[in-house]
């Protein structure tokens, strides 16, 4: 998140709340996370933190757990909702979130490159790459297969991989 722009003047014009509000959009929350009541419910505990297998939770700058795929992929193990003694959390039967990886001009295929980190770190065959007579493969993305992991993200050697919510798009 970035930091929320607090002076006199925002705070006495209430513009203080679109900052927040854009920035709580840019988070992402753990799977399975009720948006709706997590910023309110959420006690800032980090049992949730510390349940986490692969440590895709951090610590946000506001305090509140979010998720951080720059070194960690989501297993969807469900610990976090599992520990979690406030109601933010949806079933694990549902699905955990609805976000989806996208592949920017970053990506070294753009530059002629041969890279395939994000392919062989997707066990879901998500990420996949078409021969391109006379150039480098491209990648094509099914995101029927995406689960949002995020392996990929890390993967990539040129952070050219993000995810979006597709629920906001």
């Amino acid at each position: 998140m970035q930091n929320l722009d607090l002076s006199r003047r925002k705070f006495l014009s209430g513009k203080f709340r679109e900052a927040a509000t854009i920035d709580a959009l840019q988070v992402i929350l753990p799977p399975w996370a009720e948006a709706d009541v997590f910023w309110e419910k959420c006690t800032q505990c980090n049992d949730c933190i510390q349940q986490c297998e692969t440590q895709v939770l951090i610590k946000g700058r506001e305090g509140y757990p979010e998720v951080c795929f720059a070194n960690a992929e989501c297993t969807f193990c469900g610990k976090c909702a599992e520990i979690c003694s406030q109601p933010i959390f949806r079933p694990i039967t549902t699905a955990a979130w609805q976000h989806k990886i996208v592949i920017n001009n970053a990506c070294l295929t753009q530059r002629q490159v041969e890279c395939r980190s994000c392919q062989d770190s997707c066990q879901w065959r998500a990420i996949s790459f078409k021969p391109m007579l006379g150039q480098v493969a491209q990648p094509q993305l099914n995101l029927d297969e995406c689960n949002g992991c995020g392996a990929c993200v890390a993967a990539c050697p040129v952070q050219a991989i993000s995810m979006v919510n597709t629920q906001t798009v």
